[in-house]
Formats: C-alpha cells, structure tokens, sequence
C-alpha cells in the first residue's frame, strides 16, 4: 500500500504546486488549505497518514503551534513532519527543529528535494514501525538482564537488536529508534566508512542501501563487527557501542545544526540524544559511544 501524505497549505498555488511534483509519486495525498481542518482530521484519523507536509506561516493556527500538538499527541508524536518555510534563517530553524521538525523545506524548491525529503522521511517512520513490531515480538525475559555482550554486522541485526535492549526502558519505542540509530551508524559510517556527504548523495541517488550492501561484502569488511555492551547500574542501564572505524568529528552531529536541517540525512544522533536518552557521549576517537537510559516496565505493550 502507498503511503498517505496529509499535506497543509493556506496558498492554493502551493498545494496545487506540491500535487503536481508528487503527482506520479504513487503517494495517496489529502490537501487542506485550513489549518483546523486539517487538525481534525488528524485527531479524529490519526493513524490514517504516514507523513505530515505543512508551511510554517498559516493563519488561525501558525506550523509551530500545529507542530507542537501533533507532537504532544502520544498517538501521532512519531508521525514525521516536514516544515516547507520561507523563513529559512538559523533561529527560525532551530526553533522548528526543538519542536520536533527533523525535515525541512526552503520555499521554492523543485520537485527533486521534495521527494527527497519525504523519501528520508518515510524511511525513518518504516524503521520507527519495524523496530517497534520487533519490540512486540521479544521475550520480557531481558528485563532480567545484568550484563551482556553482542557483535552485529548488519542492518537488520541492529534493528533486531535495538528492540530486544529496549524492553528494558521506560520509553521502549524511543530508546529502541535511538539504538537503532547509533547501531545503525556504527555500521555504515565507523565499519563501511559512509560519510555524511556520501550518504546525502547516495539518499539522493535512492542508492543508500545498495551501497551498504556492497560495502560490507568487500573482503576488508566482511570480517568487521559492531561490539555492544550492555550493563545495569543503580538508576540506569549503560550501552556501550564500538565499531572498527578510525573514529570523526562527533560535536557537530549532537544537535540538529540548522545549516544542516534540510539535508535527507545526519540527524540521527541528534534526535537520539533529544528523544531517548538521559545521557549520550562518545568517548575517544568517537569510535564508541555510551548512553544511559532509565530502565522500567510499561505493562501496556
């Protein structure tokens, strides 16, 4: 089934505009130039749309505040949102980015960055579903755990694994996307030495996971391991993850930098770090990074 796209807009020229870029895209699209509107058909269908593509500057109800009460919704606070704005400057952007705006848009852009960003978008919400559906499937059996080691080489190991430790966290399904996240990272940039730029073009390319294939079936990776420790402490469970890379410059990636919020990818650690976590620092070369997490038992899943 394709995915359904709830797109707000208070310009008719803009939605007709979106309409025609995504036209052969195979998204089912519902366009609303009311802002209200399209709450409500939010709040009284909130599982009906994969991804939400709004302007910021709207009257009745500006994108922020929209944005906010999607966020604060517990049955939409996954659904991503991507902001299209004119107001493209540093604090403009942060402030959309605090409020849980991981996607942007600069008005004008052409049809190629629009489905860029909702294919990065679309990616990540696929994940956040996978990695929930595997937390559903694992035993409870690993809040008994004390301490434990793994080595993972693959994507799917990393999601398989994300979902089993995060049984152990009062946030599953936050701490399971943030594991997931740095897992994930291990692999492509520490092991098979995918970088950022690369990995942007690559997205672009619709190329990302073939190349990551690739890369790990090379005879100087096929032996190369994530190591992944885990621990529990009086108030929190410790993660260390490791993998074989020389390490990279790991300060810029710990927030969402605005220079930085209309790229398809990089944003990982930091929302990690923003949604998930108590406590997340690389140690040496950036090659590991521990994180903390409160542990708990939500009865509910």
């Amino acid at each position: 089934m394709s995915a359904s796209l709830l797109v707000l807009d208070d310009e008719p020229l803009n939605l007709e505009i979106i309409g025609e870029y995504l036209a052969d895209s195979g998204f089912q699209l519902s366009f609303f130039e009311d802002p209200e509107r399209a709450w409500a058909q939010l709040d009284s269908r909130p599982y009906d749309f994969d991804l939400v593509l709004m302007d910021r500057m709207m009257p009745k109800i500006d994108g922020l505040t929209l944005l906010r009460r999607i966020k604060a919704d517990p049955r939409m606070k996954h659904l991503p949102v991507i902001m299209q704005t004119a107001a493209a400057g540093p604090e403009q952007v942060s402030e959309g980015l605090a409020a849980g705006a991981h996607y942007y848009l600069t008005k004008p852009f052409r049809s190629e960055a629009l489905l860029i960003i909702v294919r990065a978008a679309l990616h990540d919400r696929a994940r956040w579903a996978d990695v929930s559906q595997r937390m559903a499937n694992h035993s409870r059996a690993v809040l008994l755990l004390r301490e434990a080691e793994f080595q993972l080489r693959t994507l799917e190991e990393a999601e398989e694994l994300a979902g089993l430790l995060a049984l152990a966290a009062g946030d599953g399904e936050a701490v399971a996307m943030g594991l997931a996240e740095l897992l994930i990272n291990g692999i492509e940039h520490g092991n098979l030495g995918i970088d950022f730029l690369t990995k942007s073009r690559l997205k672009s390319e619709d190329r990302w996971l073939d190349e990551v294939h690739r890369r790990q079936a090379l005879p100087e990776n096929q032996h190369k391991q994530v190591c992944v420790k885990v621990w529990q402490e009086a108030d929190a469970i410790v993660v260390r993850i490791s993998d074989e890379g020389p390490g990279f410059e790991w300060e810029p990636y710990l927030t969402i930098a605005p220079e930085r919020a209309f790229a398809p990818n990089g944003r990982g650690i930091a929302v990690s770090r923003q949604m998930a976590f108590n406590d997340l620092r690389y140690l040496g070369t950036g090659n590991t990074v521990e994180i903390r997490f409160t542990g708990g038992c939500d009865e509910s899943r």
